[in-house]
């Protein structure tokens, strides 16, 4: 084993992916992307999908999204009111209209395929740091550090013994890299090695590690979602649990100021401008086309419908025909 950061967290990335991978292999969700024969396509589909919204409310759609689209060259030159209700109530509809951005480019710039580096994945329209590294390693099967919420959380428990997950931090990727028994060539760390002069050049570790440490990635996350939950851990049931700083430190709770930065972070919805533009879209992608005084049935804050209604209309989510009491509205087409 030759990880430079094995020591700073006491924790054997060999030891660490045995015994969670094993576990993984048990009891992870038989989610319909995970089935080996899911294109590269489907696992970008499902991870832009699955970003801030719970995986039951996406599979359906996704099944839906996958059969009608099954490739980036069939979503390129779909109507943009098809893919808006399609989308249906994922949220964020935005995403829908970059993810046909971004199957443009894949047509465009890699002959109708997903790219599979994390730098071409970067360069896609919509495909953030997050995406591209896990359409890297779930779709392509790099070692490449994975890091979402649940990673976040674990992690932090694991190897630094809080409880929160904290905010999001520059060196995320290099924290969840360190768990890894091997690691594949990743831009960010490098950049991040060499802004901190590390000693060891990646990639570190054993290649035949390669396969182990994928599937860690997947495994970390599935504890996380399943075991390592943000309000009640199932620690009985962890496979970790042995290794675990939070529980070695006899499970400390939060402090009050911590409690209160975790709830300043957590983004509400009730009441606010992303609940009425979703009202909004409802209203729009169930006909053809709706009237104002449709519209103004949607939110009594008239001030807040009016903002909310012209921010569709400047992100071309929703357009307009008309004016006065004439006046229309319907999805682009």
């Amino acid at each position: 084993m030759n990880n430079p950061h094995a020591t700073d967290c006491a924790i054997d990335p060999t030891a660490l992916a045995s015994a969670l991978n094993s576990w993984f292999g048990e009891h992870g969700r038989d989610l319909l992307w995970r089935h080996p024969d899911t294109s590269a396509w489907g696992i970008l589909v499902s991870e832009v999908m699955s970003q801030q919204t719970p995986v039951k409310r996406v599979e359906p759609l996704w099944q839906a999204w996958m059969q009608k689209w099954p490739t980036p060259a069939d979503l390129a030159t779909a109507p943009k009111a098809d893919v808006l209700r399609l989308w249906a109530n994922l949220g964020y509809p935005r995403r829908a209209l970059r993810l046909q951005e971004c199957a443009q480019a894949c047509v465009e710039n890699h002959d109708g395929e997903v790219p599979a580096t994390v730098a071409e994945l970067e360069a896609l329209p919509g495909v953030g740091s997050y995406t591209a590294r896990a359409v890297a390693a779930f779709a392509f099967g790099q070692a490449v550090p994975v890091v979402d919420t649940n990673v976040r959380r674990v992690y932090r428990r694991l190897v630094e013994g809080e409880f929160l997950q904290g905010p999001v931090r520059a060196r995320d990727l290099w924290d969840m890299a360190s768990l890894l028994p091997y690691v594949d060539e990743d831009p960010s760390l490098a950049r991040r090695q060499t802004r901190h002069q590390t000693a060891s050049p990646l990639p570190w570790g054993d290649p035949s590690q390669r396969e182990a440490a994928n599937v860690l990635c997947a495994s970390l996350m599935e504890l996380g979602a399943l075991v390592c939950t943000a309000a009640n851990p199932a620690c009985d049931f962890c496979p970790v649990e042995s290794q675990c700083q939070w529980v070695a430190r006899g499970k400390p709770a939060p402090t009050a100021e911590e409690n209160a930065a975790a709830k300043g972070r957590v983004q509400k919805f009730a009441g606010t401008d992303r609940q009425v533009r979703g009202k909004i879209m409802a209203a729009v992608r169930g006909v053809d086309t709706v009237t104002s005084a449709d519209i103004a049935l949607v939110w009594e804050d008239k001030i807040q419908l009016e903002r909310c209604l012209n921010s569709l209309l400047v992100d071309g989510l929703v357009e307009a025909e008309g004016s006065g009491k004439a006046k229309t509205f319907r999805l682009p087409r």
